[in-house]
């Protein structure tokens, strides 16, 4: 496509995106340098490959970050089970997400850094790649490198699109623009009917509901031998867990633990922020509140006069999920708009929450009403219900079960998306 084509805001983004190129490729490498990713693959951001181009037809998948590299695993997986001859590139702009795929990438795959939104670094990029089609996951859309992709020929398609009501009153104010950038997939797959709903509002009628990618990803890995250790260390201990924390949300977990030990004295919180990196902080402020803490970030194991464990580490959350009965999914206290909830009900935690999840509105709902999550308001009222759950296994026992089936979806849906993407992309058949 022209880049003459394109509206007017496109057109200024994109000189924009190219002048200020080397500005923020300067920013992306000392991210990269402080996490201490080799400097070998720093110029990928620059569309400079670091791998060969493997022979034959290649996929290529765009992501943001962990969360979203994750949920297309087990779409790559069946598609690469169904097509074996077909290989698979994934690219992601974070370095934890280079870490985590480098330890679950499917067969026939490979990773490479996204090429910054400037037309040098995505045309490198491309004419090394070759992609015989592209796939983007949720909202990761750059409009250059979608235009780009396009103008090289190579098909596109979104899948588990999400828009909110908010951000749909945003694209509405723009709608030719959003037109003319979503208008370059063939297939829009959408998580929930709100984000279908808004999409063919602008017009898109391409899109479409399907499953959510994040309920069909099973549960994160877990390394057993540390959960055996954990296990053993915690005993018959009751144990919660405080997940993907975020700032101002600490102190309401921590007033929660307080009143839950006048109940059960023995009580263990696993407190796991959202950013590891505010350990040391975090660390302080567990011990101004009067706990008896230990850290994991430096070595330290829950003794028994631990009375809030910090796991302030990067890719245990599945341990964590998989440690506690009870899980209080942060994000949820704050603006933030809450996290997904299917990591821990796959590993079969009950789910506490707060009242803000507007990124999951149609989720959370759902979820309470099928008896595997409860909305609590504050600290006093999480308190209450921790007591309620830890202080009655029947009780707890069957909003496990509860979170474990609200995840127990189509055992064929991967098959129907992997089959709908192929088709849309002109990929059926052998390569």
């Amino acid at each position: 496509m022209r880049r003459g084509n394109a509206p007017l805001p496109l057109r200024l983004y994109g000189a924009a995106a190219d002048l200020m190129g080397p500005v923020a490729y300067a920013r992306v490498r000392r991210k990269l340098a402080a996490h201490g990713t080799d400097p070998a693959r720093w110029q990928e951001r620059m569309g400079h490959a670091t791998l060969p181009r493997p022979e034959g037809r290649l996929v290529w998948f765009h992501a943001a970050s962990v969360g979203e590299s994750a949920s297309v695993l087990p779409l790559i997986a069946q598609w690469g089970r169904a097509q074996p001859e077909t290989e698979f590139l994934i690219t992601s702009g974070t370095a934890t997400s280079a870490e985590m795929l480098a330890r679950r990438l499917p067969p026939r795959s490979r990773h490479q850094f996204a090429p910054l939104d400037t037309r040098p670094a995505l045309r490198r990029f491309l004419r090394h790649w070759r992609p015989d089609a592209g796939v983007f996951v949720e909202s990761e859309l750059w409009p250059q490198m979608l235009r780009e992709s396009a103008g090289a020929g190579v098909p596109l398609a979104l899948v588990n699109a999400r828009l909110s009501d908010r951000s749909a009153r945003g694209w509405a104010r723009a709608a030719r623009t959003a037109r003319h950038l979503l208008g370059h997939f063939r297939l829009i797959h959408c998580q929930d009917a709100r984000t279908e709903a808004n999409l063919r509002a602008l017009g898109l009628d391409r899109a479409r509901q399907g499953p959510n990618l994040k309920a069909l990803s099973g549960a994160l890995p877990v390394d057993e031998i540390e959960r055996a250790a954990l296990a053993g260390q915690i005993g018959n201990r009751a144990v919660w867990l405080a997940a993907s924390t975020h700032p101002g949300e600490e102190e309401i977990v921590l007033d929660a633990h307080r009143r839950l030990l006048a109940h059960l004295p023995e009580a263990l919180l696993i407190l796991a922020p959202r950013h590891p990196e505010r350990g040391p902080d975090l660390e302080v402020l567990i011990a101004e509140r009067g706990f008896t803490g230990a850290r994991r970030a430096i070595g330290a194991v829950p003794a028994p006069e631990t009375q809030v464990y910090l796991a302030d580490t990067l890719g245990e959350m599945g341990l964590w999920y998989a440690l506690c009965p009870v899980t209080c999914l942060c994000g949820s206290f704050t603006a933030v708009g809450g996290h997904t909830p299917y990591e821990p009900a796959h590993a079969g935690s009950a789910i506490l929450h707060g009242p803000l999840y507007a990124n999951f509105a149609e989720i959370y709902p759902a979820l309470d009403a099928a008896g595997a999550g409860e909305e609590v308001t504050d600290g006093a009222a999480l308190a209450v219900s921790l007591s309620r759950l830890l202080g009655a296994s029947d009780r707890l026992d069957a909003m496990r079960d509860a979170a474990r089936g609200f995840v127990a979806g189509d055992a064929g849906a991967l098959d129907t998306l992997t089959a709908d993407l192929t088709a849309a992309l002109g990929l059926e058949g052998a390569s």
